[in-house]
């Protein structure tokens, strides 16, 4: 016993002097915080709380299985995805070294941390602040070598807002030995010595198993007793601090920078596999395609959350103590947060995207009687953990580790990622991503693919896996199907007469957004020139200005026209494989004095049509238009013709709009746009073909 009380002693000696050679710069921390006071919260053993769930599933790939990152994936997926995570254990070989081990690395490199309230996490009060945005994940662009993103979680020190305040900065030996201190200090209980008459007492230090770290976590979060605060250094990004996983120029040896550096679990390969759509995101997005680390101590949370866009994520466990996870399927996220709204309902009032906020627990068990199913997974070193798409996910740190993640995006996450950005868009949120790019992107090369095998008769590994995707009923070709019917719903809702123009190929190269709901404008945008550096989505066009209609237009990077045939290529036409297996699709060369469609949309049912005239005085139509049908790869006339080039602007050619019977014209002057009052500028539809 006397050994216990010298060893706690020597303990506490130990703790004073780390304390008073904490470097200046945490002197921001309150008095009050964490590292500066004495732990005096206990393990209450009487009391746990842990819930009563089961279990997500497990995984045990072969060497062979393991090989192919994506493939493996795609396998486990319909016996996973129900349960919104699983575990996934390498072969015992796959051993990566960890740089962040390195002598240097361990003892010098400082990473920030927040202070995270567990005792608050789901029992508090709404504090009736205004909102503050999470960190997001944001872009980082290659040609300009900067980064831009939001303000993160972490709550100044003047923020009456609940969230998680900056805490110290510490070395991964540092931060260690405070997570060890803070762990055993915690579950050390107090026993009245034994045959002793005195009231003495002993320290019996105690070693907690998962089980009853669960326990008391929950306890602390539902029925809280004591304050309690520990650091999380969460998001840490590893394009600045270093990632866990060795890079090709780190390595030493050329066995270990094939096994290991080029592998594709590595995550710093790993989102842009081929087969993942995230290949064609040429930006760097802190935390989407570059991973974050997260260091972890003994009650540190993620808290309920979907990964954004509802991407896939994975998860590795560099080293130490095990992750407790909790799932919840994507199919029940609504499920979810209509039972967190239910028993938090002040928070909601008071903050509607508190959910985005990753600030707030709600036990498994209360999710449980609401009907929610929830599932566990116990992540432990060496090990990873897969969600799926817009599976809720939270959880908490055993004690000390070091873990890091990404996203990926495989063909299937397509129909996730559009709903992603049209909720987004209904919340007015912000995107992290260029959806219709990463679509695109993925629908031309599946093209190339099918042209490759159907003509040049090329069987390789890459355009089979395209080709799997494809056809009438692949998964591809039914993402790109849906956004192409919405984008002509949404054309048919503007003025007939609004003019369409050749959008720019370089138009979103800094990121265009709605005005009013932040959707991506990769496809296409509305503007006035009014305000020629300001662009809505095809939703808000009519809250844009007040502008006259002459004034405004829609650019376009595709014409419906155009994005039909990609449908019909990745079904599996030949000609239209034809037309868009080239680097640029067909469209249609506009001559300044004679203009010629290529093809109308399929609802009109008409041919290619010349127009004669078009003087808005002289008639309540637009215009009048011949009834001379055109064939597609025919000569239109003398003076226009089909051509495979795209038309870059439409102020370089002029722009039009056509829809059935009724065409405007735009390029010599304004006054040839038709006059309509508000109601009829609003109840027609514009099409560009």
């Amino acid at each position: 016993m006397e050994q216990l009380k010298l060893a706690a002693e020597a303990q506490q000696k130990e703790d004073h002097s780390f304390k008073s050679n904490q470097r200046s710069d945490d002197a921001h921390e309150c008095s009050g915080s964490p590292r500066s006071r004495k732990i005096s919260a206990r393990w209450d053993p009487d009391e746990p709380c842990r819930p009563a769930i089961d279990e997500a599933p497990v995984f045990h790939p072969t060497i062979e299985e393991f090989e192919d990152t994506l493939g493996y994936i795609a396998k486990i997926r319909l016996v996973a995805e129900s349960y919104g995570i699983c575990r996934i254990v390498p072969p015992p070989s796959w051993t990566p070294p960890c740089p962040l081990k390195d002598k240097e690395m361990w003892e010098h490199a400082k990473f920030s941390t927040r202070i995270q309230q567990v005792d608050l996490l789901q029992n508090r009060e709404a504090m009736k602040k205004k909102s503050r945005g999470r960190k997001r994940k944001r872009r980082r662009h290659s040609r300009m070598g900067t980064k831009r993103r939001s303000e993160a979680n972490v709550a100044s020190e003047t923020d009456e807002k609940f969230g998680f305040h900056s805490g110290s900065d510490f070395t991964f030996e540092e931060f260690q030995r405070y997570a060890y201190t803070f762990k055993e200090s915690y579950f050390r209980s107090k026993d009245a010595k034994e045959g002793s008459n005195s009231g003495e007492t002993k320290s019996k230090i105690w070693k907690p198993s998962v089980e009853d770290i669960e326990g008391e976590y929950w306890r602390i979060v539902e029925q809280p007793t004591d304050e309690v605060e520990v650091y999380y250094g969460a998001d840490l990004e590893t394009g600045v601090f270093g990632s866990g996983f060795p890079k090709a120029t780190s390595m030493v040896t050329e066995s270990d920078l094939d096994q290991y550096a080029m592998s594709g679990w590595n995550l710093n390969n790993f989102p842009r596999l081929p087969g993942s759509v995230l290949s064609f995101e040429a930006s760097d997005i802190s935390g989407v395609l570059v991973p974050w680390l997260y260091v972890g101590m003994c009650f540190s949370s993620f808290c309920w959350h979907v990964e954004d866009h509802h991407l896939y994520s994975l998860n590795y466990l560099h080293w130490g103590d095990p992750k407790v996870w909790y799932g919840v399927s994507g199919s029940r996220a609504q499920s979810l947060e209509r039972a967190m709204r239910k028993h938090l309902p002040d928070l909601f009032e008071e903050q509607p995207d508190l959910l985005n906020e990753l600030v707030t627990q709600l036990s498994p068990s209360v999710l449980k009687s609401e009907g929610v199913p929830v599932y566990r997974a116990v992540q432990h070193s060496g090990e990873f953990i897969l969600t799926f798409p817009r599976a809720y996910h939270s959880g908490f740190n055993c004690g000390f580790n070091c873990a890091e993640a990404v996203n990926v995006a495989p063909v299937d996450w397509l129909e996730h990622g559009q709903n992603a950005v049209e909720l987004y868009s209904e919340q007015c949120r912000k995107t992290s991503i260029s959806h219709d790019k990463l679509l695109l992107g993925s629908a031309q090369e599946a093209v190339q693919a099918l042209w490759e095998l159907s003509v040049l008769g090329k069987k390789t590994t890459r355009n089979l896996s395209w080709q799997n995707v494809c056809g009438k009923d692949g998964v591809l070709t039914r993402a790109v199907k849906t956004r192409v019917q919405m984008e002509e719903e949404r054309l048919d809702r503007l003025p007939i007469c609004l003019k369409l123009q050749k959008m720019e190929r370089d138009f979103d190269l800094n990121e265009r957004e709605c005005f009013s709901c932040f959707y991506d404008l990769h496809l296409s945008a509305a503007s006035c020139k009014c305000s020629p550096d300001r662009f809505s989505c095809l939703k808000h066009a009519k809250h844009f200005c007040s502008c006259d209609i002459s004034h405004k237009y829609v650019l376009q990077r595709h014409t419906i026209s155009e994005l039909n045939m990609l449908v019909e290529a990745l079904e599996g036409r030949i000609e239209a494989m034809k037309v868009w297996a080239s680097k640029d699709p067909v469209v249609v060369s506009i001559d300044d004095t004679d203009r010629c469609t290529a093809k109308l949309d399929q609802e009109s049912s008409m041919s290619c049509k010349r127009v004669k005239s078009c003087n808005p005085r002289e008639t309540s139509s637009c215009c009048p238009v011949s009834e001379e049908k055109v064939n597609i790869n025919a000569s239109c006339s003398s003076s226009s013709q089909v051509s495979s080039a795209v038309v870059q602007s439409g102020s370089q050619h002029g722009a039009f709009s056509l829809s059935a019977s009724r065409i405007t014209m735009d390029g010599q002057n304004d006054d040839e746009t038709l006059a309509m009052n508000d109601e009829e500028r609003w109840g027609m539809s514009a099409v560009l073909i």
